[in-house]
């Protein structure tokens, strides 16, 4: 493999670097929440790398673990200077309500991050670790905390290596990761078996176009019938939250009773693993739909138990049009 310090100083390094760019985008993600702040994130390492190239040493071991490495290094200390000048983190999140910076991840985009022939050691992107549940619990650790736990539960390094990230002690990262894990704790749910499949399976999917289904016809029971008593809505960046069927239902006869604004039609997706619909409303006197929002949907025991509503900003990133 050509190493960073042998590429051409412009193509061979670009593209050395380029061949990580999807999984340091999904770290800074991971470690931000957002997915525009995790793009900046990864813009800046990409320039700090190329700044720093030089110093670059891949006679320290095999080259293309050591560079990636290297990369997650500087992603990870400039996602750490982030969130300390921002000061931001939710203390006891109850709901998405209260980590209003939270953005979905396309999978088309997780889809591009597969350990290749030449990669062995990076690992496939598992449901639970993008969840939007997982997601958001992260945001109420420490920034080093965080990073400590993506580390060594996520990504699988060793103590050895996440001190080495973290620019300290193995016992020091340790702890790190100890304290993450208690908090984690309280947050998600306890044994890994309880987390969903890692693609949506086939009675989400017959949910999801229930739910399509529903919506397109303006059918306020339908719509209440495939959802959980207990269910909940939420519209992050926005402080609402909606508990409840009774709760969400003056949500569905504004959106489908006799004064709504129009007309709906939706469109299948995913994000974060989980099942998802974009819907485009087509108001009295227009000719088209056009792009309105982005509900992804938690589903429990045959029902759904959750929507997180994200605005039509996130279109283009799942690689939806904004007009039908």
């Amino acid at each position: 493999m050509t190493t960073a310090r042998t590429a051409d100083p412009e193509s061979g390094f670009a593209e050395l670097a380029g061949q990580h760019r999807r999984e340091l985008h999904l770290h800074c993600y991971r470690m931000l929440a957002s997915f525009d702040e995790a793009e900046d994130a990864v813009q800046e390492t990409l320039l700090r790398a190329w700044q720093a190239r030089d110093t670059f040493d891949a006679r320290s071991g095999p080259a293309g673990s050591m560079f990636r490495a290297w990369l997650y290094r500087i992603a990870t200390n400039i996602c750490l200077d982030q969130l300390r000048r921002r000061a931001r983190h939710p203390t006891a999140p109850t709901s998405f309500a209260e980590v209003p910076w939270l953005q979905p991840y396309p999978d088309r985009l997780l889809d591009e991050i597969a350990p290749a022939a030449d990669r062995p050691d990076e690992v496939v992107v598992e449901r639970e670790t993008v969840a939007l549940a997982f997601i958001a619990a992260l945001q109420v650790l420490p920034p080093r905390q965080r990073a400590a736990l993506i580390s060594r539960d996520v990504l699988g390094w060793s103590a050895s290596q996440t001190a080495v990230l973290l620019q300290t002690s193995v016992a020091a990262a340790n702890s790190a990761l100890q304290r993450a894990r208690v908090t984690m704790a309280g947050h998600l749910p306890p044994r890994r078996s309880d987390w969903p499949a890692a693609q949506p399976s086939a009675q989400e999917r017959a949910l999801l176009e229930q739910f399509i289904d529903a919506h397109e016809r303006g059918d306020v029971e339908a719509a209440a019938a495939i959802a959980a008593r207990d269910i909940r809505v939420t519209m992050p960046p926005y402080p609402r939250c909606f508990d409840g069927i009774d709760g969400m239902r003056p949500l569905l006869v504004r959106a489908f009773g006799p004064d709504r604004d129009g007309d709906w039609r939706l469109v299948p997706t995913n994000a974060n693993r989980m099942p998802a619909a974009a819907s485009y409303l087509r108001r009295p006197g227009d000719r088209e739909f056009r792009s309105f929002k982005l509900d992804v949907l938690r589903i429990e025991d045959g029902a759904i138990a959750e929507i997180t509503t994200f605005g039509y900003s996130r279109f283009p990133q799942f690689g939806l049009p904004a007009i039908l």
